[in-house]
């Protein structure tokens, strides 16, 4: 944030201090928050190898067990996005945490896959219970033309979240190997069960809640469309914001931006480690170690590129999306030509990765930042709810198809579908021209 008299959205100097703290305070905890929630959300897709050893699964029954959660996790956030904002957001993301590291507990005593895809799929809805009431949150604490920055930053450590259940289920596997799959499930709940601990001490939920008026937006065009928001509750009812939201043109756009690229972020995320143990035979602990520059590239474009369309796409943030896509597109099809058996090569399917994460997860998390322009303060929850329910459909998809295809054919279709989903996007942000955020 900016000190300069125009930037104090309405507090005097010494307030505007005290609200800065808070906000870093906010957005630093929900982050680490999160980042840690995702050891109890991707460690069956880094289990995955283990558990079809163990078990006799096939890819088609590892694809339906992960695909279980990205359905009820989706449907979770079209409801929970818009019911926090009516109940308050603060307690969502408190039981998200607990609910999930519990249900994860129970999952590791299961034998059956039916229990367990029911288990699997309780974890996505309580999952969908932390990030929609967490932006929400994070809206009171960050003005508009910062929240690119704020949601990016909360967002690429859902980026690193994938390298803390990478590591967390690794170390897993190294320190309790007589536990077999279900190390995966119980020694990553404790990361996120330790962590709420001080997201509760630390994290206030409001600027009243420390004895600070709410901010003021400081651009005419902010205030304006937040103002429309606050008159749309009053006058059309609590769930009215679905239907303004629903009705955007340029949110209908973002809605299938999100489903590709939620179908191209898990479509790597999923099937990358499992590539280099089934396709190269690598070890179990190096597939997941070599597929780390994903999530790292993840985690850094997601804060880099919202935080750029800040000062560069404030009214038209797809265009960020589209320039993202076209490089994701190439570097996930020349991957795909390449061998991780042969040094050189190697070396560059890790920076490949990386590029390849870093915009994918660049298009998503500048989908965060649009939600909370069109909604604001006021129904943030309820706009990003929508896109996560999208992106989370896209998951859901590729979960189920690839499996089904992978045990038919070979892996050519999941990596050449992954980069013309992002063509997909670049097209779709190309034909969008320059409309109008709002």
């Amino acid at each position: 944030m900016n000190n300069t008299p125009i930037e104090h959205f309405g507090y005097s100097p010494q307030d505007f201090a005290k609200f800065k703290r808070y906000a870093w305070r906010y957005l630093l905890m929900f982050s680490f928050l999160y980042c840690t929630l995702y050891c109890c959300r991707l460690n069956l897709s880094n289990a995955s190898a283990v558990m079809m050893s163990d078990l006799g699964w096939t890819k088609s029954d590892i694809g339906i067990l992960t695909g279980t959660l990205f359905w009820t996790y989706g449907i979770g956030q079209i409801v929970n996005g818009r019911l926090s904002e009516i109940v308050g957001p603060a307690r969502f993301v408190f039981f998200a945490v607990l609910l999930s590291a519990a249900t994860n507990i129970v999952f590791s005593f299961q034998t059956s896959i039916i229990a367990m895809a029911a288990l699997w799929g309780l974890n996505g809805f309580f999952q969908s219970m932390a990030w929609t009431p967490g932006l929400a949150t994070l809206t009171k604490w960050w003005p508009g033309n910062t929240r690119g920055f704020a949601t990016g930053f909360a967002h690429a450590f859902s980026g690193f979240g994938q390298v803390a259940a990478t590591l967390s289920v690794a170390f897993a596997f190294a320190a309790f190997p007589e536990m077999g799959w279900r190390a995966a499930f119980i020694v990553p709940a404790a990361f996120p069960l330790i962590m709420v601990v001080l997201y509760k001490i630390f994290a206030k939920p409001t600027p009243s809640s420390v004895g600070l008026p709410e901010y003021k937006e400081n651009t005419e065009e902010m205030a304006r469309n937040e103002v429309t928001m606050q008159e749309i509750v009053r006058t059309r009812g609590k769930f009215y914001p679905y239907k303004y939201v629903l009705s955007n043109r340029r949110f209908n756009l973002w809605m299938i931006v999100a489903f590709a690229t939620g179908l191209a972020r898990y479509g790597l995320v999923t099937w990358v480690p499992l590539y280099f143990i089934d396709q190269f035979g690598i070890k179990i602990t190096d597939g997941l170690l070599s597929s780390l520059a994903l999530p790292v590239g993840m985690g850094i474009g997601t804060l880099v590129v919202p935080w750029l369309s800040d000062y560069l796409y404030l009214n038209n943030r797809i265009k960020a999306c589209v320039h993202s896509a076209v490089i994701g597109a190439v570097a996930v099809y020349v991957f795909f030509l390449l061998d991780p058996t042969v040094m050189w090569e190697l070396v560059l399917i890790e920076i490949l990765l990386f590029v390849a994460g870093f915009c994918i997860y660049a298009i998503n998390g500048t989908a965060w930042a649009f939600a909370t322009d069109i909604g604001a303060r006021v129904f943030s929850g309820t706009a990003a709810g929508c896109l996560n329910f999208c992106a989370y459909m896209g998951a859901a998809v590729q979960s189920l198809l690839y499996g089904f295809l992978l045990d038919a054919g070979g892996w050519n279709i999941v990596f050449i579908s992954i980069a013309a989903f992002c063509g997909l996007i670049a097209v779709l942000g190309t034909l969008s021209g320059t409309q109008k955020t709002h």
